[in-house]
């Protein structure tokens, strides 16, 4: 669990709103230990889990003035057939609460306001033996700081560029950066979290990418996905996955060694994206190149836990 500073700040760019947080849980809930939801006096992101447990944390949180922490046995309380109990903690947030927050663990209180023991404590044991805190501890919620999010450059609004960003834009994951040659490429209605970025010729956008980047290439031209391919090759980055058939990428394999990339280069480029066995659909790709990088995303994390535990 970790707090998305980047993601609470788009959200706060709409207004002031609750944060709903699950806190706590025991025995059979609808979600995990740190899932989340925003709300609005108007409208809600994200979910706890939906049914009455969320209809219920709606009402509580546009009736607050201040944190709050709730729990709720869900068969007895609410009838849902769960059967197990949730705690919820309420927490108004804007964009002055939110610039006052520093890393890399935000501490504060949702009943007491004086710092007890315990968390003092606890915060030393993390800083300095990187030992995880709790999520809540004696009225106190402790969040480390999320890593900012991992730009992924999506190259081409066609059809499976678009079924990407609506698939991928609510996680928190990516800073997604969208590119096309017009902006009458785009659909009338883009999500808050992506950028739309805009060049007669996308390639010359390749340098402004971060070196961590991660990239797909699904344009309406085999000549422009190749000059991104080259492009791309030509800078560090973390991963690129480039829409087509076999024959499609066996002939710019070639063409790109002729530019002068070694084979290892080369296969840095994944070709297909997603997994051609359940569909060429834009929706079912989307959704395999998302479970390919949010298995890829756990795969990192457990490494570095795995790495931090050794070396600690």
């Amino acid at each position: 669990m970790s707090l998305h500073l980047q993601a609470l700040g788009q959200a706060a760019t709409k207004g002031p709103f609750v944060r709903v947080l699950v806190v706590e849980t025991k025995g059979s809930t609808p979600r995990e230990v740190g899932a989340e939801m925003r709300i609005w006096p108007d409208q809600t992101e994200g979910t706890i889990g939906g049914g009455t447990l969320e209809a219920e944390a709606i009402t509580i949180a546009r009736g607050l003035s201040g944190p709050a922490l709730r729990r709720f046995a869900l068969g007895p309380t609410l009838g849902q057939c769960c059967g197990g109990s949730v705690t919820l903690a309420f927490e108004p947030l804007d964009t002055g609460k939110l610039a006052q927050i520093r890393g890399p663990i935000h501490a504060r209180p949702l009943i007491c306001s004086e710092m007890p023991l315990s968390v003092q404590r606890a915060l030393a044991k993390a800083r300095n033996s990187g030992e995880t805190p709790p999520l809540l501890l004696d009225g106190w919620l402790i969040e480390p700081l999320s890593a900012p999010a991992q730009e992924l450059w999506i190259w081409g609004a066609g059809h499976v560029g678009r079924a990407l960003v609506t698939t991928l834009a609510p996680l928190p994951h990516w800073s997604i950066r969208w590119a096309d040659i017009d902006p009458s490429r785009f659909p009338e209605a883009i999500p808050d979290s992506v950028t739309p970025v805009i060049a007669s010729n996308p390639a010359d956008l390749v340098p402004l990418a971060a070196s961590s980047a991660h990239h797909l290439i699904l344009t309406f031209s085999h000549a422009l996905d190749l000059e991104l391919c080259h492009q791309i090759l030509r800078q560090d980055f973390a991963a690129c996955g480039l829409i087509g058939s076999a024959t499609k990428w066996s002939r710019f394999q070639h063409r790109l060694h002729d530019l002068g990339h070694s084979p290892a280069q080369i296969s840095r480029i994944a070709c297909p994206i997603g997994d051609p066995a359940l569909g060429k659909e834009p929706q079912a790709i989307a959704i395999s190149v998302a479970a390919a990088l949010l298995r890829d995303r756990v795969s990192r994390a457990s490494l570095a836990v795995n790495t931090e535990g050794q070396t600690g």
